[in-house]
């Protein structure tokens, strides 16, 4: 029986000792971040995915789950400068402040910080590249209308993978200079028309449009999961951790507008990148992904979906639907969610403030040093 017994567990022994040697291999390298933050979404906007969706969402692949409180020092209610900001740089900021402090001084932030330590850097968005998220992550300015000093210091930062639109702020600009041309020779490929296979040996810059790139519902097809993807297998390709921020920006933008059909179709595109980076991170497991948002708009909720009785004229509840039901068109004080995947994802359970999320990447990062 002894004989046998130890025939049973020598397996389970040979088998845990090799996943502990699996796991010392991968903790010796350096952890890789994706960042990714759907404007905007609170708990309603996901639970959108669930009604509304052909299949089950992406983020119930999630096992780990937390909430951040998004206050900014001077509004309880935040904007997505100071909420993206506190993110960044670690300390909650004022609203419209973009990468500096609540009095007004340069904060360094996780991207230039990990920069420095020989990171690679990718930024996605679907506005503009030097809108308030994107530019949290790079740029030190006191408002964030000042576009024109936001692109100049994107230049400087030399993100290695950037897309999103702001084509104006590049080679329109006031002060006559040519952003583009400067890019260039910072030895950058540089596409303003399409998603066109990046460069192994450059940079990569990609600025779509004048403006901000089109929502769903303008027809704008499956930019966000493409740019994430393309990023995702150039930055692989480095021999280098490499920290990565996608921004979904229009779920905030359907809030504001109170149009549910652009709310959802915005959520369920960000679930479709969601499941590309997961699975990225699947067959690469040393690397964390966050997920989270700045703050809630629209003040959302899932409700009863009625439809009015064609034989007696009266509004009867469907059973079997429901309806999306905005309370403002303006930001909330919502509690928001964090779901958090891969090496460090235990780190970010719990309720704890937005500024929170940048030493927990920073913990996860140092847990596998």
């Amino acid at each position: 029986m002894v004989i046998a017994a130890m025939a049973v567990l020598g397996p389970v022994g040979c088998s845990t000792k090799k996943e502990q040697e699996q796991k010392e291999v991968v903790s010796k390298e350096p952890l890789s971040i994706i960042f990714m933050i759907g404007d905007g979404m609170g708990v309603p906007q996901v639970s959108s995915a669930y009604y509304f969706g052909d299949s089950l969402p992406n983020f119930s692949r999630f096992k780990q789950i937390g909430f951040h409180q998004t206050s900014a020092t001077d509004y309880t209610i935040t904007d997505s400068a100071a909420g993206a900001t506190a993110f960044s740089t670690g300390e909650k900021t004022y609203k419209r402040a973009i990468g500096v402090s609540s009095d007004s001084l340069p904060k360094e932030t996780i991207l230039e910080q990990l920069k420095e330590q020989g990171y690679q850097t990718g930024l996605i968005s679907l506005t503009t590249i030097t809108h308030a998220t994107p530019a949290s992550f790079y740029a030190h300015v006191t408002d964030r209308d000042m576009h024109e000093e936001i692109a100049a210091q994107l230049i400087d930062a030399e993100v290695d993978f950037f897309a999103g639109g702001g084509k104006k702020f590049f080679r329109q600009r006031e002060d006559g200079k040519d952003l583009f041309a400067e890019l260039l020779s910072k030895n950058y490929h540089l596409d303003t028309l399409g998603l066109s296979k990046p460069e192994i040996g450059k940079r990569n810059a990609y600025v779509l449009a004048d403006d901000g790139i089109p929502s769903k519902v303008e027809g704008r097809g499956d930019y966000l999961s493409e740019a994430t993807k393309m990023a995702l297998d150039y930055l692989d390709k480095k021999d280098a951790p490499f920290f990565m921020m996608v921004e979904g920006s229009y779920i905030d933008w359907g809030g504001h507008a109170k149009d549910a059909e652009m709310m959802i179709s915005e959520v369920l595109d960000f679930d479709k990148t969601l499941g590309v980076v997961l699975d990225y991170v699947k067959a690469n497991p040393n690397t964390l992904l966050v997920v989270t948002a700045d703050h809630e708009t629209g003040g959302v909720s899932i409700g009863k979906h009625y439809q009015m009785d064609e034989s007696t004229g009266e509004k009867k509840e469907v059973p079997e639907k429901v309806s999306v039901y905005f309370n403002t068109d303006q930001h909330s004080g919502e509690l928001i969610p964090v779901f958090a995947n891969g090496q460090g994802a235990e780190n970010f359970q719990g309720i704890y403030e937005n500024n929170e999320i940048y030493h927990k990447m920073l913990k996860a990062i140092n847990q596998t040093k």
